[in-house]
């Protein structure tokens, strides 16, 4: 029988720009109250890697045929569309481990808060602003976006810069189908997103654990590519709020933290737009958080990950092993320099 694995003491690996600010999060005490023996114990505890190891392999290739069921998880919901092209030849992760081992700060600081504390989430109605270089600025319900576009599910893998690892079945839609409809002007080189900002249905929110509403960008052409996905669900069934619902993007071959959760506004710019992450640790969190196992955190390696689920480690793929899909994306940037 799997289990997740042992974690690590908090400060091995916790995200130095977040653990010295330790303080800040226990005086929250209209917050945080009975938790101070918990976070002093694991604070942001992350699956950490081993200080070294060689190099990943080269990635591997992304069936394109549709392949068998997809693991253990609840029953399905209504028809969620044809059988997708994009799975793998690896277990999918369990329900159970998808969706109570998470990083969601805005629901708690804990792996299993956000399974806890995700009941406060109002998934309907939901609004998604759209604004910036498109053709017309406007507001669109969710609703209307599954009208449009029929979520299929596409089977992912999913690397945390922590160096833990999931094999995710999501459904949802190509962000690239979307931003075609939007019809981006000539001038629109990135996307931005901005998550909900509401410390109500998000409680973490009312403490300055990093800087609120929560914000990720990708450059134009990582948003269009074929694998970039809007998630509306996993295993069949509607996304749970502690996974980021009712909206969350997805791009497999960057780490986990680029996956944006509950979704209320798409920006394109011109100009590459601030990201949470990269605000809070540019020294350790780069824009492009590309999946690179020669490219380390300053604090741990990334060339070895554990899949939740395992007790071996295993080496991490360029890209996540989607390289084959996405590597031209980068052809003449130092990854290295651009990380």
């Amino acid at each position: 029988m799997s289990r997740l694995p042992r974690e690590p003491p908090a400060t091995e690996v916790t995200p130095e720009a977040l653990y010295l600010r330790r303080r800040d999060f226990l005086t929250n005490s209209a917050l945080f109250a009975g938790t101070t023996a918990a976070l002093g114990g694991g604070l942001l505890r992350l699956l950490g890697g081993p200080r070294g190891g060689k190099p990943a392999p080269g990635a591997t290739k992304v069936s394109l045929e549709p392949g068998p069921g997809t693991g253990t998880g609840p029953a399905q919901s209504a028809s969620p569309g044809p059988p997708s092209r994009y799975t793998l030849d690896e277990p999918s992760t369990p329900y159970e481990a998808i969706t109570t081992y998470n990083n969601y700060y805005e629901l708690g600081l804990q792996k299993s808060d956000p399974s806890e504390n995700a009941g406060a989430i109002r998934p309907r109605p939901w609004t998604i602003a759209v604004e910036g270089e498109v053709k017309k600025e406007q507001r669109l319900d969710l609703d209307t976006l599954l009208g449009w576009f029929k979520p299929e599910e596409r089977v992912y893998r999913m690397r945390c810069v922590e160096t833990w690892s999931m094999v995710i079945p999501w459904l949802g839609f190509p962000l690239g189908e979307l931003l075609r409809r939007l019809e981006p002007t000539s001038r629109a080189k990135y996307v931005a997103f901005h998550t909900l900002l509401d410390p109500e249905q998000l409680p973490g929110q009312k403490a300055a654990v990093l800087p609120w509403p929560y914000t990720e960008g990708l450059r134009l052409d990582e948003a269009m590519s074929p694998l970039t996905l809007l998630a509306t669900g996993l295993y069949g069934k509607d996304l749970p709020g502690q996974n980021g619902a009712p909206l969350r993007l997805v791009v497999p071959w960057k780490y986990g933290f680029k996956g944006i959760k509950a979704i209320v506004k798409i920006r394109l710019t011109e100009e590459r737009p601030p990201c949470t992450w990269n605000r809070a640790a540019p020294a350790e969190y780069g824009f492009y958080a590309n999946v690179n196992p020669r490219v380390d955190h300053p604090r741990w390696s990334q060339a070895m990950e554990r899949r939740i689920g395992d007790l071996k480690r295993r080496p991490t793929l360029p890209f996540n092993g989607y390289a084959e899909q996405v590597a031209g994306l980068y052809a003449g940037m130092d990854l290295k320099e651009h990380f």
